[in-house]
């Protein structure tokens, strides 16, 4: 079991609202533009680039490290569905990983949270990031077990899903967060995730199945 993390088992609320306060914009001009950028297919970052044309995205993330305001993640940070449902999936004697795109601070933010989850590890540590298929080729390294025997859990079909099914993955789309309720109903999604899920909840009764 492989999961997401960024609105599979984090809200992203607090990283928007960080950038918004950076960038000194309103916080539903940030929360807007990335529904906008989401709608048009395009990488998250597009907000930020439109609210500051030629923004140095790395640099602004060290200046804001320096000044104190970089990433941070508690436990308000995650859905309520996490801790109890990947406990579940490790009393079923599943190894369960935790993968996504952040950045090496917020690995050891997450580690800190101490998750029911086997190993934890971002594209920051790795070097590589979805939907390039050497992080996929990490993730299932880290899960120990072959692609088919492996599922990947995200809610971004662009990121997760597709990428993840091409590398030999099965895959759960989870209708959560923008990218998750955009294209939950889309025929590609359908086609390619082995299911679809509303909440992480689902997963352990699907798998006793």
């Amino acid at each position: 079991m492989i999961f997401d993390v960024g609105e599979t088992l984090t809200r992203d609320d607090r990283y928007w609202a960080a950038w918004a306060d950076w960038l000194d914009v309103p916080r539903h001009t940030v929360s807007a533009l990335v529904g906008a950028v989401v709608a048009r297919g395009q990488d998250n970052a597009e907000a930020l680039r439109l609210l500051r044309p030629g923004i140095d995205i790395p640099a602004e993330y060290a200046a804001r490290e320096a000044a104190g305001r970089g990433e941070y993640l508690d436990e308000t940070d995650l859905y309520d569905d996490v801790r109890p449902s990947l406990a579940a999936l490790r009393a079923l004697g599943l190894r369960v990983v935790v993968a996504g795109n952040q950045t090496t601070r917020a690995g050891a933010r997450l580690r800190a949270l101490d998750l029911p989850a086997d190993v934890v590890a971002t594209s920051g540590e790795w070097g590589v990031a979805k939907p390039d298929a050497e992080f996929f080729e990490h993730a299932v390294a880290a899960g120990q077990a072959q692609p088919d025997e492996t599922l990947y859990v995200g809610d971004h079909p662009a990121n997760d899903v597709i990428p993840a099914a091409a590398a030999g993955l099965r895959t759960a789309h989870l209708r959560r967060g923008p990218w998750g309720h955009l294209w939950a109903d889309d025929p590609e999604v359908a086609a390619t995730a082995t299911w679809r899920i509303d909440s992480l909840s689902q997963l352990p009764v699907l798998l006793r199945r």
